[in-house]
């Protein structure tokens, strides 16, 4: 199985957050699992840490090294991701999480989450 990890599991990963469950940190560091990130994600964490929104132990420059030196895959927004988002109901008003749900759709993905809204569309997610 191949996992799209949504951005506040991504914060929780790196901040070792008591927020995250076992089971999650084990899908994370497990070598042979096929991990990826969407690059909303990372936008989203830059957005929020510049505004003072987020504060976490790495700046965002450290952040960007550490994915860079991980397993964890950075996918990009692609054109096909972006029509999967206007065509999704519109349970979720979050474009972050709304691009999050379109790539794991089109990429076959299972979803890594604790978001709620996001668990309402017909996409696979563990938590």
């Amino acid at each position: 199985m191949s996992y799209l990890i949504d951005t506040h599991a991504l914060i929780w990963y790196f901040e070792d957050s008591l927020d995250i469950p076992e089971k999650v940190k084990m899908i994370i560091d497990t070598d042979s699992t096929k991990k990826f990130i969407s690059i909303a994600s990372l936008w989203e964490i830059a957005i929020k840490m510049s505004i003072g929104k987020l504060t976490m132990g790495l700046h965002f420059g450290e952040i960007l090294t550490e994915l860079e030196n991980s397993d964890l895959l950075i996918l990009q927004v692609e054109n096909n991701y972006l029509k999967k988002v206007f065509e999704l109901p519109f349970l979720h008003k979050d474009p972050f999480d709304r691009l999050i749900i379109a790539t794991a759709l089109i990429e076959n993905l299972t979803i890594i989450t604790i978001d709620e809204n996001i668990q309402k569309y017909d996409v696979p997610w563990v938590w």
